[in-house]
């Protein structure tokens, strides 16, 4: 089994503030992840967790502070193939929309001046690979509508797995599954951070279950509230105050 390397800082967040208008939806935000970890970002709705995470895609681009990844300054960062990335209600799309499962993940493969019938042997491969990583290859011609949200969750997974990541950002990948695709979804989460050592930051509204999963807990209300091990956050949870207002208490312990 892998663990994270505590060594080794793939993304650094150093003093980054941001703000919409007159509004500011970050403040003086600093925080290391590191390579192999598993972090679960929580926080109040507004808490501005959609937006840090876009911040460290490059999404958005912070009004003051640093960003680096992979010990680059996200504006020179150009290896973009190390990241993945399956944003909010990614499954939220025409129904009938006519893509197969393969064709949406060879997506993720394409790059300007590339179209889908100039795959390569290697791309063929690479969407094998992913589609198999979630279980999902034997499902590879089925059109994309016709799947279970659970389904479709993992395909837009394997698409972002399709570049061989080295950190995939997850932003409320859960919602609306039932309890039995959550389970499955959560120990493939697991299968791929302890097997492919990848890193995964996932922004999750089910707090009490999140700390079952991660590694760290990164707590969010426009600062950064608190960073530690979910053990140390359960018992800061159940004895502070300021935690109880973001979570119900939570009374079971930390595995896995």
């Amino acid at each position: 089994m892998q663990l994270a390397d505590h060594t080794k800082n793939i993304i650094e967040v150093l003093d980054v503030s941001y703000s919409y208008g007159q509004g500011e939806v970050l403040k003086d935000i600093t925080l290391d992840i590191h390579e192999g970890d598993y972090v679960g970002v929580i926080g109040p709705n507004g808490a501005g967790k959609t937006t840090l995470l876009k911040i460290m895609l490059g999404l958005l681009t912070a009004t003051s502070g640093t960003v680096k990844l992979f010990g680059t300054k996200i504006e020179n960062f150009k290896d973009w193939q190390k990241i993945g990335y399956v944003p909010q209600k990614a499954t939220n799309f025409e129904a009938r929309f006519p893509a197969t499962v393969r064709e949406i993940v060879a997506m993720g493969r394409y790059r300007k001046g590339k179209t889908i019938n100039s795959s390569t042997l290697e791309d063929k491969k690479a969407v094998q690979n992913a589609l198999e990583q979630v279980d999902m290859w034997d499902q590879k011609n089925r059109l994309i509508g016709d799947l279970s949200g659970g389904q479709q969750q993992r395909v837009f997974i394997a698409r972002a797995l399709v570049n061989h990541p080295q950190v995939i950002f997850l932003d409320e990948p859960t919602t609306g599954v039932d309890r039995k695709t959550l389970e499955e979804f959560y120990a493939m989460l697991q299968k791929l951070n302890k097997e492919l050592s990848l890193t995964l930051i996932l922004i999750a509204h089910d707090i009490e279950r999140i700390t079952q999963e991660v590694m760290h807990i990164v707590c969010l209300d426009r600062t950064l509230t608190c960073h530690m091990s979910p053990e140390q956050y359960i018992k800061e949870s159940q004895s502070d105050s300021t935690f109880g207002q973001n979570a119900k208490k939570i009374t079971h312990h930390h595995h896995g």
